[in-house]
């Protein structure tokens, strides 16, 4: 599939790499040319993108596939944005595909604008004929750079939580990019490697012309089926061990972990207050408190906050109110997101943005972009960033490894 869509210069990939997921709904999906699409543009009096996404959808209610990038905050929040961005998504792009190709267990569907049954059975064909492997990753010719050095780095852990002794937040999520310049890489190659090495329930490979989106995320930000909706941040993060006792050892480590739960516990209550404001009085609760999830490099706590619609609510209105998702920004959210204007050195862009789809019916599925390599082919220019959740309890340096554990995956695609 995915090297069938080569020839197109818009696709979306994502990929559920066999999960067997609570709320999963799909193995994996291909959206891939555009029939219509929603570009970026000014927002008129009283309107943000998420409105005109909601009418993007009226006015073509079919499948759409695009990503929202973190700075779509400016448009909900009195924030501005001023870093240095390499990669340049723009901050929201959505697209009605000319076919869609739906993986489901033993079930294979496509269809298309305007498409018959021998159309979609010549796509599936095409894509059987598809050779099944891509080309090697050629290792960069510059090595690994980031704005961030380490000894910063931990002044400004400190400095953030001087922030939080003084009351300004409870928790932020500080992040740390790292990049390689004039480097020529095949982005198709880049993910194939990094969904090898590191399979995830919300993996995506995204191509916008020149600008691709290489993602193995692990966290769901929302989902909407019918009228009910779901979010699962990800706050709690501890190694994969050696051994099973190893892994016992520390999952219940992280299960038991004072900060990692307190991380947790702030972030559902800011998902919870989210999601309120779209949700049936009543209808929001935690249907699962800090569980213990495993992924290829890491353990996660993870928690399902849901609720359902108010009438008169749509999709739009979840996305508007939701985001940027809690677990990348902190608490309380305005607050953060100055801060970490104030503290990070790079434009996060499509980073803790979203990548996802909306279903002919208005349902939704969007993941968290971390753990996800950022390629602009003009540009040569590769970046990918790790963060970590400040509370008051947090050691800097612990901080710092596991932003490179984070990033640990993504720095072995580079190696070859």
């Amino acid at each position: 599939m995915l090297n069938w869509s080569k020839q197109f210069n818009i696709c979306c990939f994502m990929d559920a790499n066999g999960y067997n997921a609570p709320y999963a709904r799909y193995e994996a999906l291909l959206a891939a040319g555009v029939v219509h699409s929603l570009a970026p543009a000014a927002p008129g009096p009283g309107t943000t993108a998420f409105q005109r996404l909601q009418a993007f959808h009226a006015q073509h209610p079919d499948w759409l596939f695009g990503h929202l990038g973190y700075d779509l905050k400016n448009e909900l929040f009195p924030l501005t944005s001023t870093h240095p961005d390499g990669i340049g998504f723009p901050d929201i792009y959505f697209f009605q595909p000319e076919v869609v190709i739906l993986v489901q267990p033993g079930l294979v569907r496509i269809g298309g604008w305007h498409y018959s049954e021998a159309d979609a059975r010549r796509v599936y064909e095409a894509c059987l004929r598809m050779p099944v492997t891509v080309s090697a990753v050629t290792p960069p010719r510059h090595a690994v750079q980031s704005p961030f050095p380490h000894a910063d780095y931990l002044d400004t852990v400190k400095a953030l939580q001087a922030h939080i002794h003084r009351g300004d937040c409870y928790e932020i999520n500080f992040c740390r990019e790292n990049f390689v310049p004039e480097t020529e890489l095949d982005p198709l190659a880049l993910f194939t490697r990094l969904n090898a090495l590191s399979p995830a329930p919300f993996a995506a490979f995204y191509k916008l012309q020149d600008q691709y989106c290489c993602c193995a995320s692990p966290e769901r930000f929302v989902q909407q089926s019918g009228r009910t909706v779901i979010s699962q941040p990800i706050k709690g993060t501890i190694r994969r061990g050696q051994d099973a006792a190893e892994e016992a050892r520390l999952k219940d480590l992280l299960r038991h972990s004072a900060k990692e739960r307190a991380e947790n516990i702030m972030v559902v209550d800011l998902v919870r207050n989210d999601l309120t404001p779209a949700a049936a009085r009543g209808s929001v609760s935690v249907a699962e408190l800090c569980g213990i999830y495993t992924f290829a490099q890491v353990h996660h706590m993870i928690s399902t906050v849901q609720a359902t619609l108010a009438p008169g609510m749509g999709f739009a209105d979840v996305l508007r109110h939701a985001f940027p998702m809690g677990s990348m920004t902190g608490a309380p959210k305005l607050r953060v997101m100055q801060l970490i204007e104030q503290y990070e050195r790079s434009k996060r862009g499509l980073f803790s943005g979203s990548i996802g789809y909306i279903t002919p019916e208005g349902d939704m599925d969007f993941n968290v972009v971390i753990r996800s390599m950022l390629y602009n082919a003009a540009e040569q220019y590769l970046s990918f960033s790790t963060g970590s959740a400040i509370t008051f309890r947090s050691a800097p340096q612990q901080e710092w490894e596991e932003c490179l554990l984070k990033a640990s995956a993504m720095k072995k695609v580079l190696e070859g």
